[in-house]
């Protein structure tokens, strides 16, 4: 879904090394960022705005954040949310599961921003949620969910050394 560089084609979104012109990205798109050690996801609600999952960040202690049980509820520009990582359309369970009608997705989405919500890196996070918003179920694969699993206490440890590491 995602193009080099050098094939894009109408307005580029700057940030990204993966890039779509503003007609390829749809209201209701579900779309994955790729960090530097993870993937989170938003989606997509029109004219250049995203829904998406976050945990609170203040500061030099926002590497520790994926350790928070809340997070909130935050409409960003995609390029804001993207950064300088790469990202792409994903609405991976469109074959397995039908979408709710867009009207009832934007809505939604737009009802939930600035609200708390329950937060857990592998049960209750940036994917769990924006699948809730797309299809109406809060789904992650079973393979997905048990690697997170399993690495999550080393993901938390390499945040931890990375964080102490730029600190001092």
């Amino acid at each position: 879904q995602g193009k080099p560089l050098p094939n894009c084609l109408g307005e580029i979104k700057r940030y990204s090394l993966l890039c779509f012109s503003q007609d390829e990205i749809k209201p209701g798109d579900l779309i994955e960022i790729f960090r530097s050690c993870y993937q989170h996801w938003a989606i997509y609600v029109g004219r250049g705005k995203v829904v998406h999952l976050a945990p609170e960040s203040n500061g030099a202690a926002s590497v520790l954040a994926v350790l928070s049980d809340r997070a909130y509820v935050k409409k960003d520009w995609l390029e804001t949310v993207v950064r300088k990582d790469q990202y792409r359309v994903n609405n991976k369970h469109d074959h397995t599961h039908p979408q709710l009608p867009l009207t009832k997705i934007l809505q939604r989405a737009e009802e939930l921003v600035g609200k708390e919500m329950p937060y857990n890196l592998t049960s209750h996070n940036c994917e769990h949620f924006v699948m809730d918003l797309r299809y109406g179920v809060a789904m992650i694969s079973l393979i997905q969910h048990k690697r997170a699993s399993r690495t999550l206490d080393k993901r938390i440890c390499w945040i931890i050394r990375r964080h102490y590491r730029k600190a001092y």
